[in-house]
């Protein structure tokens, strides 16, 4: 849900002073925790070390960006798979065209030494 318009958007204080005490070529990653901050104007062309809970993901802000909160771009948790039938049978034929990728390196190699 977003915040009412009559408060306006929430920047972390201490994050917009970095981001103010900072020039746009200076490329410095700016740390920060603050995931629930809104992107503003002053943001863009900087890049921020959003935590995620275990580490801190790099996120380069665009003009695209702006209105969205810096949390949306660190994602928390980290996609393994879906199961099933259809699922295996995908993941199998994507080792076989490795294994022939591998197989055809091989042979190419010697020719090219002599």
């Amino acid at each position: 849900m977003s915040r009412s318009l009559k408060k306006g958007p929430y920047i972390d204080p201490k994050l917009l002073e970095k981001v103010l005490a900072l020039r746009k070529d200076e490329k410095k990653i700016i740390k920060t925790w603050a995931r629930h901050s809104t992107i503003s104007p002053e943001m863009v062309g900087h890049t921020f070390g959003v935590h995620n809970g275990k580490e801190f993901v790099a996120v380069y802000v665009s003009e695209d960006m702006v209105g969205h909160k810096l949390g949306e771009f660190s994602p928390t948790t980290k996609f393994s798979r879906h199961g099933g039938k259809m699922q295996r049978e995908i993941e199998a034929g994507a080792e076989q065209k490795e294994a022939a990728k591998v197989a055809a390196v091989p042979a190419a190699k010697p020719a090219a030494k002599k």
